[in-house]
């Protein structure tokens, strides 16, 4: 099939990229490079099935014509991390709202048979229960959580009124190779991965037994494949997570090294885990790379991280301080 890829230059745009190729799809990618890079799609340069743009799918006009014979789209494009949506919401409603509403505009006017949305298990903010279903109530704690439950809320109202084939599926916690190494406080992955590259201590938030979903990239991307190959899930929303919660001391002692304690901050749950019946029982998905698994396949890959920005308590308090002040 034609497939469009957005954000296909980021962290799990680049692995949807490597799967559809890998399954004999031509690949058209729009990325505005703002966290993603084409060094992520290095090893493809030479296919001719791929076709990477870089543009804005906030811009209509230069992104439109992209659409024009596609048959499959996966939106994946978005702003992520807590503080910068905390510090510049303008910035993050127009990439992951505005966004949004241009790339199903693309998709509606081009006839599109068939849009896959990443949405974020962000929404459920701290919720009541655990693990947690997709009837649980919204939460958002942040414009990035708003941001991204408005883009998801976009797409059902695209699909019911316009009659499109829509699935919306929130990810729970994504890791990886090649997660993001932006200028920017975010996941803990590339946070503590340039620690033990540099030698030092791992900056754990609280006491370390928050606990986490951890769920390995090429299964969400398998899952998000899956979805796409059902006609008959159009309107539906799916938890993509990897089955089990695992504490940030249990990644640390996967990890090997020391630890530094900094302050708990306020807004983040002590536990995110999936309810993953739904996905399993309509589709018959479910994760296949284990937690250590990922986490040696990490390990494995730690010089991707050899660039990335060192965070020390110091640096973290500073890059946080917006995030207490607000949400305190």
């Amino acid at each position: 099939m034609k497939t469009l890829v957005t954000g296909g230059c980021g962290f799990i745009g680049s692995h949807m990229v490597d799967r559809l190729l890998n399954d004999g799809h031509e690949v058209i990618v729009i990325d505005n490079l703002s966290s993603g890079t084409v060094k992520n799609l290095e090893h493809h340069k030479e296919n001719p099935k791929l076709n990477v743009n870089i543009a804005s799918i906030s811009d209509f006009d230069k992104i439109e014509a992209l659409f024009s014979g596609v048959d499959l789209v996966f939106h994946l494009a978005a702003l992520a991390d807590i503080v910068p949506s905390i510090e510049r919401p303008m910035l993050y409603h127009n990439s992951n709202v505005n966004g949004t509403i241009s790339v199903l505009e693309a998709c509606r006017k081009h006839q599109v048979k068939r849009v896959v949305y990443s949405a974020s298990s962000s929404c459920y903010g701290i919720p009541d229960s655990f693990p947690t279903p997709e009837t649980a109530e919204i939460r958002c704690q942040y414009p990035y959580a708003v941001t991204k439950y408005l883009g998801e809320e976009y797409c059902l109202y695209w699909e019911q009124i316009y009659k499109m084939n829509i699935t919306c599926m929130r990810f729970f916690n994504v890791f990886g190779p090649r997660a993001r190494t932006s200028g920017t406080y975010g996941a803990v992955f590339g946070v503590f991965l340039a620690q033990k590259l540099n030698n030092k201590p791992y900056t754990v938030v609280g006491d370390g037994k928050q606990t986490r979903d951890f769920t390995f990239v090429t299964d969400i991307v398998d899952a998000c494949v899956t979805t796409a190959q059902r006609n008959d899930v159009s309107g539906e929303i799916f938890n993509v997570g990897s089955g089990n919660t695992y504490s940030v001391n249990k990644l640390v002692q996967l990890l090997g090294g020391e630890v530094l304690y900094i302050p708990k901050r306020p807004g983040e749950p002590d536990c995110t885990f999936a309810d993953t019946k739904k996905i399993t029982e309509k589709l018959g998905w479910k994760p296949k790379v284990s937690f250590e698994e990922g986490v040696k396949i990490m390990l494995a890959n730690i010089d991707y991280w050899r660039d990335a920005p060192l965070w020390e308590a110091d640096s973290i308090a500073e890059a946080t301080r917006d995030w207490f002040k607000y949400l305190g």
